[in-house]
């Protein structure tokens, strides 16, 4: 049986225009790891509407409060959890699943990326080797890169058919840190979710929160060490180092 994950205790966050002119001496890190789902891609809105629409079916509504708590959460965990707490059985909620996907997959085409992200990684490529850590499944994940064109871009890809264990679960940072063959201490972590911030520095990473889906102040709380509005930002921290 796997051991109880237990969340580590975290010292509070640097803020990035605070640490570029304030912020203790850092060194620049060797690997940059990214989350996929708004932090690349603009696809949170894609997922609840196809999430939504796949539960509706099953007659399960969910107030936005609830919704909004299972940002950052796989889609496996919260349609069993929802479909459970319904009195859905795991055959029922498995198809409520596939639902999901096959009206994501449907509605694809209207993904946009994050504004400067592609940018940021053709920019991060020749200076940082490059990783992607998601909790899409294999097929979104591949598919997104290449819509984005940014798959050769990356030295190592996680995605969900290669962990057990959701964020907040460290997991999935821990098999890209060892894809890499690198200490989780010269590696950054760009997440836009409480749970990937919480997984990051679960992994023992530095851990960047970009503000695309929750406020500077929810990032803060979860232990991030940077919090960012955008890749420009970032990218002009990394440049003074």
């Amino acid at each position: 049986m796997q051991p109880a994950f237990v969340l580590p205790q975290y010292k509070p966050p640097y803020i990035a225009s605070e640490t570029i002119m304030n912020g203790p001496a850092m060194t620049k890190p060797t690997a940059l790891i990214f989350d996929m789902d708004g932090v690349l891609i603009d696809s949170e809105p894609l997922h609840e509407r196809s999430k939504r629409e796949a539960l509706s079916q099953a007659g399960i509504e969910v107030p936005e409060e609830r919704f909004a708590s299972y940002t950052g959460r796989s889609d496996t965990v919260m349609i069993n959890d929802l479909a459970a707490e319904n009195g859905i059985g795991k055959e029922e909620s498995q198809a409520i699943l596939r639902s999901k996907h096959t009206i994501y997959e449907s509605l694809e085409h209207e993904l946009e990326p994050i504004e400067g992200a592609v940018d940021f990684l053709h920019w991060a490529k020749p200076r940082f080797r490059l990783a992607l850590a998601t909790s899409a499944n294999a097929r979104n994940r591949q598919k997104t890169a290449e819509m984005l064109g940014i798959a050769p871009l990356f030295e190592v890809a996680v995605d969900a058919s290669n962990f057990e264990h959701p964020k907040p679960s460290p997991e999935v940072f821990l098999i890209a840190l060892e894809k890499l063959g690198l200490p989780a201490d010269s590696c950054w972590v760009v997440e836009d979710a409480i749970n990937g911030v919480l997984a990051a520095k679960a992994a023992g990473c530095f851990a960047v929160g970009l503000t695309t889906s929750f406020s500077r102040e929810a990032l803060e709380e979860a232990g991030a060490d940077m919090v960012i509005e955008n890749f420009a930002e970032l990218q002009h921290f990394l440049e003074s180092l």
